[in-house]
This record gives C-alpha cells, structure tokens and sequence, in this order.
C-alpha cells in the first residue's frame, strides 16, 4: 500500500499530491502526506531505455521490457540483469508501494546491488491501478483474488514466464518481494501461486483477501487496514488462501513478515493476523518455536515445522513507523530464500533467545511512552515499556486506565483484560523478559464515543511506571 524509501532524509512528509520529478542522474524521492496517501516512490524517466527487444542488462543498467506477454493489468516491467550469474540464475520479483514505480523501487531498495553479488535477476513491475490514490498493486478486485484471473497478478506472471525464457532462469527458484502495496501483492501472489514461488518476504502487508473491492482500500476508508474488520479467525485466514487454488496439495512457498512497531498507515497489528494466516496454512502453532533478536530492535519470531525449517519468519521493527525495508532488511530475505552463501550476507546477526520462566515477576522500574493515531469511531494504540531498573524482569503485567468509551477489541504482543476501565496487559510468551534500558512495544485496537485520550495510571507489575 505505502511505498518506503532507504533513507528517512528521502521521505518526508509534504503534500496529499505525487509529484514525479525525473532528473538524469537518477530519482528523487517526492513528499508526501502520510496520514492521506500511501506513501510514494517517484517514477524515474525511462525513456532511454525502453527497447523493442530488449538486451540483457547490464550490471549498472535497468532495462524496461516493452513487450513481455500477456498483460491484463496494463503493467510495465523493468529488469536487472547482473553480468555476474550463474547459467540458471534465481529471480526475486522486486515490488513497490502505492505512488511508486519498478525504477524507484530499484532506486530506493538493496535488491538490484545484492544481485550483483549473489547472480540472481530482479523483476521490477510497476503498477497502473489507481484505487484513489495512483499505481497500487491489485489485490482488491475479484480478477485479482483468482488464479489466472486477470489483472496485475496475470501479469506478473508473465513477466516471470519471460525472464525463464529469456534469460534461462530456474523455475524453482522464484521468490516475491515488496515493501506496502508490493508486501500486500507478495502475500498475494504466494496465495494464488504456490507452484511458481518458492518463498517470499512482504514488508508492511496485510494478509491474502483483506480487501474486500476497491473501496475498501483506501487507509481512511478501508475495514481491512482502518477500522477492526481484518481481525479474523487464523483459520477463516487460512481457508482465503486455500481457495485461492482449490485442490492444490503441493508444497507451499514460505514466507517472511515484516513490520514496524509504530507503523499506523498500515497498522502494525495487521502482522499478527498475517501470522496467522501463514501458520495455519502450514499447519503450525500460533506460538512460535523460537524467537531471537538478529539485529538491535528486530525482534523476530519463527515458526518452524517438524522438520526444524521455519515456514514462517515474522520480524518486528522495534519504533519503525511506515518505512521498510531500510538497510540490511533486503539481505536478511535473501537468506531467507537461499539466495545467499553462508558468510556473505551483510546482516550480522547477534541472537538473544527469550527465555519465558516461572519465577515470581521482579517489581523493577519502569517508563512508558503511548502513541495514539484514530480515526471516525476507532483508534490503535502502541505503547513502548522500557524496564528501567538495573535487572531483568521475568515476567510481567502492565496495568493501566482506559478513557471513558474506549473499549479493546484487539491487541498485540500481550493479552489484554478487561477490554475496558482498569486494563492489564500480560506478556506474551516471546516478550516475558524485559531486560535493562531495552524497549519493548505491545499494543491494541480500540472502538471509541469521541474520547481518544491516552490511558493513564501506567504500573509495570504493581510499580507506578513514569509515562514520557
């Protein structure tokens, strides 16, 4: 849905507008309202490298394929060929978010200089679809929900079809990628084609058939990303992928989530149910089968089958708001893919497994930080709790008063009760530790009577916690 850019300095907030502004030594990022669109990439002026029949590019060289197939959804396609591959190289289709287009996403994203380094060519689709705000990936309209239905999803496809052909790329190795509206069509296109994808990594999505048409997927407007209606059942999740590709008993591509705490424009609590379509596909426990920190503020969970191969990979962006992937981010999916070789990813990975104990909690020191974004008759908060004693706290509950009128109907990262009046939020089994000066986000969705006040009274396992 919302594009996002490598660099904060390249995105910052301006106007409801897109403004594509294509100079030739490159792509500037446009301004944008956050609260309003989805937010954009700009269009690069490709002019000069639109071919009738294209030429491999080269390593430095973004090359638009005019004629690529059948092409239902209007789409155009770019590609990034490195002179450095193997003779069956890996494809990763590379997608953008509202706003934005397959050059800027080549611009603003590490897929295309990874592939330098690991030989592997990257599909850049740039969608047409307008949706109210302009080129957003469909994943609304009832062409798009079904295989071989039409629409962007038909000509993706193709695209891959092509660079097989083309390029002499292996079918087995297909792997989807986007960041918003692309994290959306990724989950997508995983649901509708399990036999052309082997894996895949959504950035800020929302779950296969959230959207019910295109009325609904405009952020002020849409039940799926505003206001509650996405909170389903994991299996009512898993029975929309299921039919997606009725009868289909193969195997199904894993997937990798990702999502910033502070994310409101797609709301962070939209990976959770994400998580729970995934794992009920697979089959697997809603409680993870480890959970470790690779990165300083990512906090990832893994859902592994009975083999030991995580199916599901979910990572949590510790106060990002709607901006992945940002450095780093792109190689960790590569591993995920296999698109890698062991040591020559650039993520260095330090793990702190969580470790859930039954001692008595330690009362500890706390501060608190309450983040609000609401909207007509609802609200999402996010609340960052930092220990601020000098110990681990094992264990703990967080208790707190809600405005009059503000009454829970989903939460995230602990368990809330009673959904109204004096709450207590308890720590989920992958978040039981609270270490040192180490900030942890939990947080709900809430319908309102015209109170979005924040809570008040914070207390982190019976001790008054400082609110900031």
């Amino acid at each position: 849905m919302f594009d996002s850019s490598r660099s904060r300095r390249q995105a910052k907030c301006h106007t409801a507008t897109f403004l594509d502004r294509a100079r030739n030594e490159g792509v500037k990022r446009m301004k944008v309202l956050p609260s309003v669109v989805f937010a954009a990439v700009t269009a690069l002026t490709v002019t000069a490298l639109v071919t009738a029949t294209p030429e491999p590019a080269s390593a430095a060289t973004l090359t638009e394929v005019a004629n690529f197939g059948d092409n239902p959804g209007g789409m155009r396609m770019h590609v990034y060929v490195p002179d450095s591959r193997p003779a069956a190289p890996g494809i990763v289709v590379a997608m953008h978010g509202c706003g934005g287009s397959g050059p800027g996403f080549h611009q603003s994203s590490e897929f295309s200089s990874l592939a330098d380094r690991h030989g592997y060519v990257v599909i850049y689709p740039s969608a047409q679809q307008q949706a109210g705000f302009g080129n957003c990936f469909d994943t609304w309209s009832d062409a798009a929900k079904r295989r071989g239905g039409g629409s962007d999803p038909s000509s993706i496809i193709s695209m891959i079809n092509y660079v097989e052909q083309r390029y002499g790329a292996d079918p087995g190795k297909v792997f989807a990628t986007g960041s918003s509206s692309g994290g959306m069509m990724t989950n997508h296109m995983l649901a509708l084609y399990p036999d052309v994808f082997k894996a895949g990594a959504a950035f800020m999505g929302v779950p296969f058939n959230c959207f019910a048409n295109a009325a609904d997927y405009p952020p002020g407007s849409s039940k799926c990303t505003g206001s509650g209606g996405a909170n389903r059942t994991p299996q009512q999740w898993g029975d929309a992928v299921r039919q997606a590709y009725p009868g289909y008993t193969g195997a199904r591509p894993r997937i990798q989530l990702w999502h910033g705490t502070n994310d409101t424009l797609v709301p962070y609590s939209l990976l959770q149910e994400s998580i729970e379509q995934w794992t009920n596909v697979f089959g697997l426990s809603q409680t993870p089968t480890n959970t470790d920190t690779p990165q300083p503020g990512w906090n990832r969970r893994r859902y592994a089958d009975s083999t030991g191969t995580a199916q599901v990979e979910a990572y949590s962006i510790q106060g990002a708001g709607h901006t992945l992937p940002s450095a780093g981010m792109a190689a960790q999916a590569l591993a995920f893919f296999g698109l890698t070789s062991p040591g020559t990813t650039t993520t260095t990975t330090t793990t702190t497994t969580t470790t859930t104990t039954t001692t008595t909690p330690n009362p500890g020191t706390c501060q608190v930080t309450a983040a609000i974004n609401a909207w007509n008759t609802g609200l999402t908060e996010n609340i960052t709790l930092t220990n601020t004693g000098p110990t681990t706290i094992n264990g703990w509950t967080l208790t707190f008063t809600l405005p009059g009128g503000q009454t829970i109907t989903s939460g995230w990262n602990a368990t809330y009760a009673p959904a109204s009046g004096q709450v207590t939020a308890k720590n989920a089994p992958y978040n039981a530790a609270l270490p040192p000066n180490t900030p942890t986000t939990i947080g709900f969705q809430a319908t309102h009577t015209g109170n979005t006040s924040k809570p008040t009274g914070f207390t982190l396992n019976g001790t008054p916690c400082t609110i900031t």
